[in-house]
C-alpha cells in the first residue's frame, strides 16, 4: 500500500487511489458531505418502493411507519459505525476484512458482496430506464445503455465527483419529495390514515426487520466514501453524519411509499415511476420529476459500481500479491460491473427480477454476520488498531486464512436458518414465532458475542497500535 510523495492531488478531476492508504496530504472534505451523500442516497423510488411493502402484506400506516423508524435507527447505527472507520483507516471498507478473515479468507465475504452488487444494480437499472426512457423518449433498451454509459463515467471520475452529485442531489432530491407528498396528501385525511391501527407482531417487525436490512446493507461500501476524510475528523461526527443521513434520507422516502401505496393502492404497486411522475401532471413539471427520479438512482448505481470494484480489486489483490491496482485496470473493472448488470438488466423480465430480488435479500443473511465480526474486532477487539502493511501481506500479522474468524462467520450464517423466511427457504421457527423473521437479529449478536469470547484473551495477531504506510 506504498504512497507517492508527489504533492497534493486534491485538484485531480479522476481519482487515482483504489483499495491504496490515502496519505495525509490528499485527505479533504468535511463530516457534512457524509449528510448529504447519504440522504442523498436513500431518497430514490428503490426506497420508496421498500417501504411500501409493509402496506402491501397487511400493516396499517402508523405502525408502519414506527416500525421503519425503528428499524432504521438499528441498522443506521450498523452502518454509522462502519462509515466512522473510514477517516481514521483511510481504505475502503472490504479491504479491513482482511483483519478478521485474513488475505486469502477475506475472499469469502467479497464474492458474496459483489453478487449482491450486481443484484441491487440489475433491479434498480431496470426500474430507472423507465422514467429515462419517458423522459429522452427513447426505448427502454436504448435507456438501460445510456445509465450504463453515464454510470461508467461517474465511477471513473470517482469520490470527489460522487459527493459533489451528493450535495446536488440532497436539495434536488429533498425538494422533489416536498413536492411528491404535498401533491400526493392533496385532498386526502392523512389523521384518518394514521388513525386506523391494527396492531400485529409480525407486520410490526416485519416493517423493523425491513429498514433495519436496508441500513444494514450499506455495510460492506459505507467507509469507501469517507477514506478521505481528514484524519483528525471526529468519529463520532462521522458517524452522525452518516447515520442521521441514511436514516433521515430512507424514512423520508419510504414515509412517501407507505402513503403511497395506501392511498393509491394497485396504482403505485408495479408502476411506482409513472405514478410518481404522475403527480406532476404532465410538461415541464412531470420531466423535471423524471429526471430528479434518475439522479436519484443513477447516484445509488454509481455507489454500487464504485463499491464493487473496490471489493474486485481487493480479490484480485490478495490472489496476484499487489497491494494497488492502477487506472487502467479500474477502468476495466468498472466496465465489467457494468457490463454485467446492464445485460442482466436487458434480459430480465418482472418474473426473473422479482426471484433475482429475492435471492438478493436472502443474501443479506450472509452479511449481518461479516457487519458483526468487524465491528466487535475494529471496537472491541483491535480497538481501532489496524497494521496496515500487513493487509497486503499474505506472510504478515493478519496471514492468510483467519480460521477462528472464518469458523464465527460460518457459524452467524448457520444460527439464522431457522429464522429465516423467504421464497428459497423458510425455518421451522419462523412459523412458531407466529410468522416473525428475527434472522438479522440472531445474525448480528450470536455471531458478535462469539466472536468476542474467542478473541478476548486470545489478541495474537493483533496490533498493538495503527501502523500506516505513512509512519514506516
Amino acid at each position: 500500500m506504498a504512497t507517492s510523495d508527489s504533492p497534493s492531488r486534491k485538484g485531480v478531476l479522476i481519482e487515482r487511489r483504489s483499495i491504496d492508504y490515502i496519505p495525509d496530504n490528499e485527505r479533504h472534505g468535511s463530516p457534512l458531505s457524509q449528510f448529504t451523500l447519504w440522504i442523498s442516497a436513500n431518497l430514490t423510488v428503490t426506497c420508496a418502493v421498500t417501504g411500501a411493502l409493509t402496506v402491501v402484506l397487511g400493516g396499517d400506516v402508523f405502525w408502519s411507519l414506527v416500525g421503519l423508524f425503528i428499524g432504521q435507527l438499528i441498522g443506521g447505527v450498523v452502518m454509522a459505525l462502519h462509515g466512522a472507520q473510514g477517516p481514521q483507516i483511510g481504505l475502503p471498507q472490504m479491504i479491513l476484512s482482511r483483519v478478521q478473515f485474513g488475505v486469502y479468507g477475506a475472499i469469502i465475504p467479497l464474492v458474496l458482496v459483489c453478487i449482491m452488487y450486481i443484484g441491487f444494480l440489475t433491479g434498480g437499472t431496470v426500474l430507472t430506464g423507465q422514467a429515462v426512457g419517458q423522459l429522452l423518449h427513447v426505448s427502454t433498451t436504448n435507456a438501460i445503455l445510456i445509465l450504463g454509459a453515464l454510470v461508467t463515467m461517474l465511477a471513473l471520475f470517482g469520490y470527489k465527483t460522487i459527493h459533489a452529485m451528493g450535495r446536488v442531489y440532497s436539495v434536488v432530491g429533498g425538494l422533489t419529495f416536498v413536492y411528491l407528498f404535498v401533491s400526493l396528501l392533496h385532498g386526502h385525511d392523512v389523521s384518518t390514515l394514521l388513525g386506523t391501527r391494527h396492531f400485529t407482531w409480525p407486520t410490526f417487525l416485519f416493517a423493523v426487520s425491513l429498514s433495519a436490512s436496508w441500513q444494514i446493507s450499506y455495510g460492506p461500501y459505507v467507509a469507501d466514501y469517507s477514506r478521505y476524510l481528514p484524519k483528525s475528523t471526529s468519529p463520532l461526527v462521522t458517524f452522525l453524519a452518516v447515520g442521521i443521513g441514511s436514516v433521515l434520507g430512507s424514512q423520508f422516502a419510504m414515509t412517501f411509499g407507505v402513503l403511497a401505496s395506501a392511498i393509491a393502492g394497485a396504482q403505485f404497486a408495479g408502476h411506482e415511476v409513472t405514478f410518481m411522475v404522475g403527480l406532476g401532471s404532465a410538461g415541464a413539471i412531470a420531466a423535471v420529476l423524471y429526471l430528479a427520479i434518475t439522479l436519484g438512482k443513477l447516484i445509488a448505481s454509481t455507489l454500487c459500481v464504485y463499491g464493487s470494484v473496490m471489493s474486485v480489486a481487493t480479490i484480485t489483490t490478495a490472489l496476484n500479491g499487489k497491494q494497488v491496482i492502477g487506472r487502467g485496470a479500474r477502468l476495466v473493472m468498472i466496465l465489467a460491473v457494468v457490463v454485467t448488470y446492464t445485460g442482466l438488466a436487458l434480459a430480465a423480465n418482472h418474473s426473473f427480477l422479482r426471484t433475482f430480488t429475492e435471492f438478493i435479500l436472502f443474501l443479506l443473511a450472509f452479511f449481518t454476520p461479516w457487519s458483526a465480526i468487524n465491528l466487535v474486532d475494529y471496537y472491541c477487539v483491535s480497538r481501532e488498531y489496524v497494521d496496515i502493511p500487513a493487509l497486503s501481506d499474505v506472510n504478515g500479522r493478519y496471514g492468510k486464512w483467519n480460521i477462528p474468524g472464518i469458523a464465527v462467520y460460518v457459524i452467524g450464517v448457520v444460527v439464522q436458518i431457522p429464522f429465516l423466511s423467504s421464497e428459497f427457504y423458510t425455518g421451522p421457527l419462523f412459523n412458531l414465532l407466529g410468522g416473525v423473521d428475527i434472522s438479522w437479529i440472531v445474525g448480528i449478536v450470536i455471531p458478535g458475542a462469539i466472536y468476542y469470547w474467542v478473541t478476548r484473551t486470545h489478541r495474537v495477531g493483533h496490533a498493538e497500535r495503527t501502523i500506516r504506510v505513512d509512519s514506516l
